[in-house]
């Protein structure tokens, strides 16, 4: 998904990182899903589930965006470097896989480096396994830019990287929110993709976002 996903540089708001004594901290870690390809940085699910936990009475800053498009596992590991460097935050979501997916990655290594990435996540989070949200990879084989293509093969291929994910997560006891199920919701429908007929809506997002706003706002507000 490479030729589809390039870009640079990091989706990070000036704001981001400006709070409050006592809002809590959000660091949002994986590629263009998390970036919001296409979208305003509004409307990219970081962002709305902000403002989703903010109506709930959930004091919290704007996120700090670690991700670009086009990452894989062994690039967003790059990009994390260090994990004590970049801080601490009191919650963590992370998505990452659909590019090694697109490129046919090795699962073995898939598993290695985002079992890497996970332990990070959970440094970041003050050493909180329960602060960290793993959501699933969405399937790009729903979507109108999957036309023409092998679209079990994709959906297949998906699953099994999800199943991977998921073992390490439910290993390391962090949160697993299963968001692949919404993204196969009426992959005719215009409205749930960006110009590119790939990238979730800011419409698409909002559904993803009354499912995990649900589950971090339970586990913080504790």
């Amino acid at each position: 998904m490479a030729i589809v996903l390039a870009g640079t540089g990091f989706c990070q708001s000036p704001k981001s990182t400006t709070a409050t004594a006592d809002s809590l901290r959000y660091l949002a870690l994986g590629d263009s899903y998390t970036v919001g390809r296409f979208v305003p940085t509004a409307q990219s699910f970081p962002y709305q589930l902000t403002a989703s936990l903010k109506n709930k009475g959930v004091n919290v800053a704007l996120p700090k965006v670690l991700a670009q498009n086009g990452w894989r596992t062994d690039e967003l590991l790059k990009g994390i470097g260090e994990p004590a460097k970049n801080g601490t935050f009191d919650f963590v979501t992370l998505l990452i896989g659909v590019n090694n997916q697109y490129q046919q990655k090795d699962h073995d290594t898939y598993q290695t480096e985002f079992a890497q990435i996970l332990n990070a996540a959970i440094i970041m989070a003050k050493g909180n396994p329960k602060h960290v949200f793993v959501l699933s990879i969405p399937d790009w084989g729903s979507t109108p830019f999957a036309n023409g293509r092998n679209l079990d093969k994709i959906t297949a291929e998906i699953d099994e990287y999800n199943l991977i994910n998921k073992e390490v997560a439910d290993a390391a006891k962090v949160h697993y929110i299963y968001i692949t199920g919404i993204s196969r919701t009426d992959g005719t429908n215009a409205d749930l993709v960006t110009t590119d007929r790939l990238h979730p809506s800011a419409k698409m997002y909002s559904w993803w976002v009354n499912k995990i706003a649900k589950e971090v706002g339970k586990e913080i507000k504790r």
